[in-house]
C-alpha cells in the first residue's frame, strides 16, 4: 500500500510530555515522530519538514493544534446485536471516532448475551463490518458457562465481564461457586461490576414502603448504595487476592472502594480500577436538575465521592478513565424511576469533558493521555497501540483547545438521539481523528473511511 500521511507542526501530548513535532505516518503505523528540539534551528527543522512533505501523500496542518494518542474506551454497551433500535456498533462507533475515541471493548448484555464463544465471534464479525473504530469484545460469564470461559485465547479478547450486581441485561452471576471457578480458572482479565444484590433488593423494599410507586430519582443512590459497592468489590478483592486473579473492578463510585484498591494494589498489582466520566462532573446533588438522564449503576454518590475519585486518578490510584456508554431512548429514562433503565450516552463528549476539568486546573494534558490512552493499553496489554511512539499503530486525535463546540451537544450523535449534556458549550473540539494511519474523521466531520481492526493483546 505505501500510503504516508503527514501530521505537521503540533504539539503531542504523551507520556507525560508536551513538545512542538511532526508525525510521519507510514500505511498504518507511526514511522518517525520529528521533534522540533531535536534539531539545532527552527529553520533547519522546517527544511526537513518541506522535504518530508513533498514525499508525503497527504499531509494535515496541525499548527496550533494538540495530538494525542486515539483514546481507547475499555467500557461501552453499543447495543449490538439484540437491541439495535438503542444503537449499534456502526452508529456508536461513528460517535465514538467524532469524539477522538479510536479503539472501544463492548460488554456482552446483548440479547441473546454474549456468554459463548459462538456468539462472541459472531460481535467479532459485525465488528469488522461495521466499525469506525478498533474493537474488542468482552465474553460475558455466566452461573453455567465456566467452560466457555476457560476456552478463552487471551491474546485474542480483552476479558471476562462479571456482573455481581445486576443491571441492564439481567446477567447476574450469583453463584458462590461459580464465582470461585470464574476468579480460579479465567485465563484473561476479568472485568466486575460490583453491587451486592441483597443490599439493593432490601433497599428497594424500604423506597416503595416510603414512595410506594412514585419514587424520585434522588432515592437512587439510597437504594443502590454505597454499601452495596463496598460489600460486592470487598468479595471481588477477595476472590483476586485468594487466586491470584487478574481483576478490573469498573465504575467505581465510592471513596471506600478506592482505599481498597491502594491497599490491594500493594498485595497483588494485579488488582485495578476504573473510573467513569461522568461520576467526575455529577453527584447525587445533580438528580434533582436531570432526573433520570443520570440514573447510572452504580448510583452516583455525595460530592465527597466525586472529588475523591478526581483525586484517585490524578494521583493514579486508579489509572483507568471509560464511559459505560449505555444509550438508552429518551422515551425509556422518562419513565418512572422503577421503569427507566440505567445508563446514559457519553462517548462523543468523554474527552471533551476531560479537556474542560484540564481549563479548569483540575487534570494536566497529561494526565488525560494516561487515564483515557496509556493506562487501558497498559492494563489491559494491548499490542502496539495507546502511545505516542515509533512503529506503534497511527491511532491519533488532533483537538484545538480554543474552538469552541456546541453543535455536537445541540444534535447529539448517537442513535438514541439525546444527551445529558444537550446544549452545553465546550471550550474545545476534536478536529481531526485517524485509525490505523487513516483519517476517519477530518475538520469535525466523518470521511466516511474505515481501517479498523481487532484489537490484540499480549498476554
Amino acid at each position: 500500500m505505501n500510503k504516508s500521511t503527514l501530521l505537521k507542526k503540533g504539539t503531542i501530548i504523551n507520556e507525560g510530555l508536551s513538545f512542538e513535532g511532526s508525525l510521519l505516518i507510514r500505511d498504518e503505523r507511526i514511522e518517525k515522530i520529528i521533534r522540533v528540539k531535536d534539531y539545532d534551528s527552527a529553520e533547519i527543522y522546517s527544511g526537513i519538514i518541506s522535504g518530508i512533505e513533498k514525499e508525503a501523500g497527504e499531509t494535515i496542518d496541525c499548527s496550533n493544534l494538540h495530538i494525542f494518542p486515539g483514546i481507547i474506551d475499555d467500557h461501552v454497551h453499543f447495543r449490538e446485536p439484540g437491541n439495535t433500535w438503542k444503537a449499534d456498533i456502526e452508529s456508536e462507533s461513528r460517535a465514538a471516532v467524532l469524539g477522538g475515541v479510536t479503539s472501544f471493548m463492548d460488554m456482552p448484555n446483548n440479547t441473546p448475551p454474549s456468554t459463548t464463544i459462538e456468539r462472541l465471534e459472531n460481535k467479532y464479525r459485525i465488528g469488522e463490518a461495521k466499525s469506525f473504530a478498533n474493537y474488542s469484545f468482552y465474553l460475558g460469564a455466566a452461573n453455567d458457562n465456566i467452560k466457555e470461559i476457560r476456552k478463552i485465547n487471551p491474546e485474542e479478547i480483552c476479558g471476562i465481564k462479571v456482573f455481581m450486581g445486576s443491571s441492564t441485561g439481567n446477567m447476574l452471576v450469583d453463584d458462590p461457586q461459580t464465582l470461585e471457578d470464574i476468579f480460579k480458572y479465567s485465563p484473561t482479565l476479568i472485568a466486575a461490576h460490583c453491587e451486592d444484590e441483597k443490599i439493593i433488593g432490601k433497599n428497594m423494599k424500604a423506597a416503595i414502603a416510603k414512595y410506594g410507586e412514585n419514587i424520585p430519582a434522588e432515592a437512587h443512590d439510597s437504594i443502590r448504595s454505597r454499601q452495596a459497592c463496598i460489600k460486592s468489590s470487598e468479595k471481588a478483592i477477595g476472590l483476586a487476592e485468594k487466586y491470584g486473579s487478574e481483576l478490573h473492578i469498573l465504575h467505581i463510585s465510592t471513596k471506600e472502594e478506592i482505599e481498597m484498591l491502594r491497599r490491594a494494589a500493594l498485595i497483588n498489582d494485579k488488582i485495578t480500577g476504573e473510573i467513569c466520566v461522568h461520576y467526575l462532573i455529577f453527584n447525587r446533588n445533580d438528580y434533582k436538575t436531570y432526573g433520570n438522564k443520570i440514573k447510572c449503576n452504580p448510583a452516583l454518590k455525595d460530592e465527597e465521592d466525586m472529588m475523591a475519585l478526581r483525586k484517585a486518578l490524578k494521583d493514579r490510584t486508579i489509572r483507568v478513565l471509560g464511559t459505560d456508554h449505555a444509550p438508552h431512548l429518551k422515551s425509556e429514562k422518562d419513565r418512572t424511576y422503577k421503569q427507566a433503565p440505567g445508563g446514559l450516552p457519553l462517548i462523543r463528549h468523554s474527552f471533551q469533558i476531560m479537556l474542560e476539568l484540564a481549563e479548569k486546573g483540575i487534570f494536566t494534558l497529561g494526565e488525560i493521555a494516561d487515564s483515557m490512552s496509556h493506562a487501558p493499553a497498559d492494563v489491559f496489554k494491548i499490542k502496539d497501540r495507546g502511545y505516542v511512539r515509533e512503529g506503534y499503530y497511527a491511532d491519533l486525535v488532533v483537538a484545538d483547545l480554543r474552538k469552541k463546540d456546541s453543535e455536537s451537544t445541540i444534535k447529539p450523535p448517537y442513535k438514541c438521539g439525546w444527551s445529558p449534556l444537550e446544549g452545553k458549550v465546550f471550550g474545545s473540539s476534536v478536529i481531526h481523528t485517524l485509525v490505523n494511519g487513516t483519517v476517519v474523521v477530518k475538520d469535525g466531520a466523518i470521511t466516511g473511511l474505515k481501517n479498523s481492526k481487532r484489537l490484540m493483546f499480549k498476554r
